[in-house]
């Protein structure tokens, strides 16, 4: 598949080899061609002029106090990319701020000004610094973690269990029966609020097929029962650290008997009533946006896939 989806597409070569020595990593973080994406409260540094990201130097950590455990994210062009957390950082926040060629945006709005890639590296970066804000104590024994292969692992300083990040896999489907498809709201959503309808989505459970999880959150949501289940697609979701794996479905069953605890609505919709509303021609419906994941699986579908 040529398409990519926002937050994907990532072009930093992770460096599996590079990561297993920690002088290289250690004097790379000290090196003067290598860049440093700075977040604030997990909003990410760009740039005023161009909008891209907002890259520094290792002169510029140093100039600006920045004394935070910088996190490697991997090569490109045979330079090394790190991320550093400057939440805590005074003296870096007050420099990087509006007014110096520099602004923080959220990592959601940000993909409205940043090239595909770059969105790719936005998610990298949040997740893992994210998952390091969280995870300073083993939870094994208490004792404080610290970082090793360049951020990759948190390595317990007590009982030295190693710690990796979890990606948690959620389910996300568009269940159709010949030319209408099923879209619901969630209660712990936004979309609640508005007539804006959504795919059905789910993490997956332990020990659950792919196929089996679509069918038990789509029978919970709304009591429908599926048919074959087709892979579409999958987008990296950095909120914190999901990857949503969109599949389309066939119903099985019509009447649906969604969970009004967990659901404020659930319908059926005409192919025709979609493709308006995808158009922005329906005052009745609204999609979900292209930075979401549920949008193009919405548009396969209208299309025929």
């Amino acid at each position: 598949m040529n398409f990519t989806h926002v937050y994907s597409g990532n072009p930093v070569d992770r460096g599996e080899k590079e990561r297993r020595d920690d002088q290289w990593i250690a004097d790379k973080a000290k090196d003067a061609t290598s860049k440093f994406l700075p977040l604030r409260d997990l909003n990410v540094l760009v740039t005023d002029g161009e909008d891209g990201l907002g890259w520094i130097g290792a002169a510029d950590l140093e100039r600006l106090a920045i004394n935070s455990s910088p996190v490697f994210l991997g090569l490109l062009d045979d330079t090394a990319h790190f991320t550093v957390d400057i939440s805590a950082q005074d003296k870096a926040v007050a420099e990087l701020s509006d007014g110096n060629g520099y602004r923080f945006v959220d990592a959601r709005s940000v993909t409205e000004i940043l090239s595909g890639p770059d969105s790719g590296i936005v998610a990298q970066a949040r997740a893992q610094i994210n998952w390091h804000n969280r995870n300073g104590f083993c939870a094994i024994c208490g004792g404080e973690s610290y970082m090793i292969r360049g951020g990759q692992v948190r390595k317990c300083s007590k009982c030295e269990v190693e710690n990796y990040p979890r990606t948690d896999p959620v389910i996300i489907v568009v269940v159709s029966d010949g030319d209408r498809c099923l879209l619901g709201q969630s209660r712990r959503g936004r979309l609640n609020r508005t007539n804006t309808y959504s795919a059905l989505a789910g993490f997956v459970d332990q020990g659950e097929s792919i196929e089996e999880a679509v069918a038990r959150e789509v029978m919970e949501e709304a009591g429908i029962q599926v048919g074959q289940v087709r892979y579409h697609s999958s987008q990296p979701w950095p909120f914190p650290s999901s990857l949503m794996i969109g599949c389309h479905a066939d119903a099985a069953t019509t009447d649906i008997n969604f969970d009004d605890e967990e659901m404020n609505d659930v319908r059926w919709f005409s192919r025709d009533e979609v493709a308006a509303a995808l158009q922005g021609k329906n005052d009745a419906l609204n999609v979900p946006q292209p930075i979401a994941i549920a949008h193009h699986l919405i548009t396969a579908w209208v299309n025929g896939g």
